[in-house]
């Protein structure tokens, strides 16, 4: 069940499946797990978004093959279609009624809903007309940096650097005309092209914050995540210029709040100048905390009104519950999010910071692997990657490397034995090829290992390690049809995790710490910043974290990974 926008307690989503191979099967269920970002306790770890997981092996060859080309999603009563397939279904709006069809107006009542759900929080909500907004004191033109502006920067000159509250950035580029079009997301059967419009990010012409009313205050969440420093970075220079003069660091994630033991680390430009040279996080990071109430009375002790919070799917839920107990305790407060997750997995965002590094520094681990597969008698090749519950930077690594001979992602089941198995494949490599190299998601394959049930602090369970399992049953493969193969095994998740942000990302981040102060000083909260057909824009926290982003396997993306392996389905 989902609430309101802003009092997410859960969600319910199941896949509709309809093929004439499997007419008599109507339904997959999905396995349900916990965000795999920070999970705080008590009230905030209610709010966190819910993860979604494939089912494998479970499910007959044939509904596997369905999963992910034909996915409907049910969300607060509506059905969104993906490669449609089930023809007497109908989508119901965010407000729970049933979209008619067969209603002419029907793409335009879609539309306002639409719009209703990415409409951004904003002061003015709560607060009416007792917030007057001001002449921003954002201006690139004019300027001393000597001087003090904080009732604006004095020009006779009107400037043109910046946005309308009415810009906005149109989400979906491709107007798919079939339900079959590889990666089709569809509203309805027909496919009908209906625009869907975003809040385009940047500086507004008018503020609702005086700088040197402003004590703001930036935390990172979850694991660690190449391009944390650089966000951190740009927050505190951009901060800077609008004019405020109080920032502060919170020390190790939400735990910052409530540990006795932490203070708050002052931060300026002069602290956070060369910090974006080293990898990491100067604040550091955690999982868990304290309930969304300590946090806010922290806040509220400390005068803290502009929280800026950097991480995933349950941090930007923390995030969330933290901007509307704001809300509800009528605090000026500005919440916004800035999505950090080095797997790829935020909704509706071309990418994530951290995403391209991880993939360029994955090329080093894959190289080496397949220098010790193609050097070795029979050699075999294995490289985990990142991707608890979506499979990007394997697919991407892989593509990037030309070196993948099988890719194995948490979106595709497959089998280990039998006929069309990844080890009878591998026999066929090793026989043709003489090497193999694998790459593997760190989320595939859980089916094949024991589950402990075990959890870590962000209520997430601990996966198996399907890299060493993979390992074993090859070598025991080779082994009981008297033969060999020499298998190595590599894991550079935490050299990943830990290096510089590339020039890419550094982009990126930069770019989206400018914006998160943008949309904090303009009034918005609740919000996060992200990239949408390679503009930057803001969205509704709620609508980023409804469920995990995943590899479609009907997607074009995927299809060229499968080129690039030549891997047969092993199912």
């Amino acid at each position: 069940m989902v609430k309101q926008r802003g009092e997410r307690v859960g969600l319910s989503l199941q896949f509709l499946l309809f093929s004439p191979e499997v007419a008599q099967i109507k339904r997959a269920d999905l396995a349900i797990t916990q965000s795999s970002e920070v999970l705080p306790m008590d009230s905030l770890a209610a709010a966190t978004a819910p993860k979604l997981v494939i089912p494998a092996t479970n499910s007959p060859p044939s509904v596997q093959r369905l999963i992910g080309s034909r996915l409907i999603l049910k969300r607060t009563g509506k059905k969104l279609f993906r490669a449609h397939a089930a023809e007497n279904t109908r989508p119901r709006s965010a407000a729970g009624a049933t979209i008619d069809f067969s209603d002419p107006r029907w793409p335009s009542r879609f539309q306002e809903d639409f719009e209703a759900r990415f409409n951004i929080p904003h002061l003015t909500d709560v607060f009416r007309d007792a917030v007057v907004p001001i002449p921003s004191t954002f201006c690139l033109r004019m300027r001393s940096p000597t001087e003090e502006f904080a009732d604006g920067y004095p020009s006779d000159e009107t400037w043109h650097g910046y946005v309308n509250n009415n810009d906005r950035v149109l989400l979906k580029t491709i107007r798919y005309t079939s339900p079959t079009s590889a990666g089709a997301e569809c509203i309805d059967p027909d496919c009908t092209w209906v625009e869907q419009w975003v809040h385009r990010a940047g500086p507004r012409e008018k503020i609702y914050f005086k700088p040197e009313e402003v004590k703001a205050a930036i935390v990172t969440c979850g694991g660690l995540c190449p391009g944390l420093n650089d966000v951190i970075r740009q927050i505190v220079i951009t901060l800077e210029i609008y004019g405020v003069k109080k920032i502060v660091g919170i020390p190790f994630g939400y735990r910052g709040f409530s540990d006795e033991d932490l203070s708050e680390m002052p931060l300026s430009r002069q602290v956070v100048q060369n910090v974006h040279l080293s990898g990491g996080s100067l604040l550091g990071v955690s999982r868990g905390g304290p309930s969304v109430s300590n946090i806010v009375d922290r806040m509220e002790e400390g005068g803290i009104n502009m929280l800026f919070v950097l991480g995933g799917n349950g941090t930007h839920a923390g995030a969330n519950a933290i901007h509307n107990e704001c809300r509800k305790r009528r605090l000026k407060v500005a919440v916004v999010g800035v999505p950090k997750t080095i797997d790829n997995d935020i909704l509706l965002m071309d990418k994530t910071f951290g995403f391209d590094t991880a993939v360029e520094e994955a090329q080093r681990a894959i190289n080496s692997a397949y220098i010790e597969a193609h050097s070795a008698y029979r050699g075999v090749g294995i490289v985990k990657l990142m991707g608890r519950s979506s499979g990007f930077i394997a697919m991407h690594a892989s593509l990037a490397s030309g070196q993948i001979d099988i890719c194995l992602i948490p979106e595709v089941p497959f089998n280990l034995h039998g006929p069309h198995g990844v080890l009878r494949h591998l026999k066929y490599l090793l026989e043709t090829k003489g090497s193999a190299v694998i790459c593997v998601a760190e989320g595939a394959g859980q089916d094949f290992l024991h589950k402990t049930n075990a959890t870590d602090a962000s209520g997430n369970i601990v996966l198996g390690d399907i890299g060493v399992h993979l390992q074993q049953q090859i070598k025991k493969y080779f082994k009981d049809m008297g033969s060999t193969a020499d298998v190595k095994y590599i894991d550079p998740t935490y050299m990943i995790r830990a290096c510089r942000a590339n020039a890419s990302d550094g982009i990126l981040c930069t770019v989206l710490g400018q914006n998160a102060v943008h949309g904090a000083f303009a009034g918005y909260s609740g919000i996060t910043v992200g990239i949408c057909n390679t503009h930057y824009v803001y969205l509704p926290i709620p609508e980023v974290i409804s469920y995990p982003r995943v590899v479609d396997p009907n997607s074009r993306m995927w299809h060229r990974c499968l080129t690039s392996t030549g891997q047969p389905d092993f199912i």
